[in-house]
């Protein structure tokens, strides 16, 4: 499984209501975020070996970027069709996701952070397991 690797994603549409977030892949797909996102200001950590999705919205809030952080389950041929991005990190890692957006791993959490001087879009962090499901919105600590 060792053989994944980092892809760029491309723009998908996103639609934003009460019920939750909806993004379509290029592929035709779509994945359903439900529920309203919790307020997380600033960053977020995710619980230890969830699966993690960061999704940046444009200023307009009908497209962004879907990133899934060290998912090593999906194969590199699904991820490219669907337009989805990827990130493998190591222990310590971080990477710019978007300018403004920074993942991080630590001890197999995923840390999220957003400088709102730089970022311009909405930023969802959304983490699951077969257990469930949690969803957060990064807001200004202002906010």
């Amino acid at each position: 499984m060792s053989n994944r690797s980092d892809i760029a994603p491309d723009t998908l549409s996103v639609e934003l209501s009460e019920d939750g977030v909806a993004v379509e892949y290029l592929d035709g797909r779509t994945a359903f975020y439900r529920g309203v996102p919790a307020k997380a200001e600033e960053s977020v950590r995710t619980a230890p070996g969830k699966d993690t999705h960061v999704l940046v919205t444009d200023p307009t809030e009908t497209s962004g970027i879907l990133v899934y952080v060290n998912d090593l389950r999906t194969h590199d041929d699904i991820i490219e069709e669907s337009g989805v991005g990827r990130v493998v990190l190591t222990d310590g890692e971080e990477d710019e996701l978007f300018p403004g957006v920074t993942v991080r791993d630590h001890q197999m959490r995923v840390e999220v952070d957003v400088d709102f001087e730089v970022a311009d879009g909405r930023v969802f962090v959304f983490e699951e397991d077969e257990m469930g499901e949690r969803s957060y919105e990064i807001v200004p600590g202002d906010a």
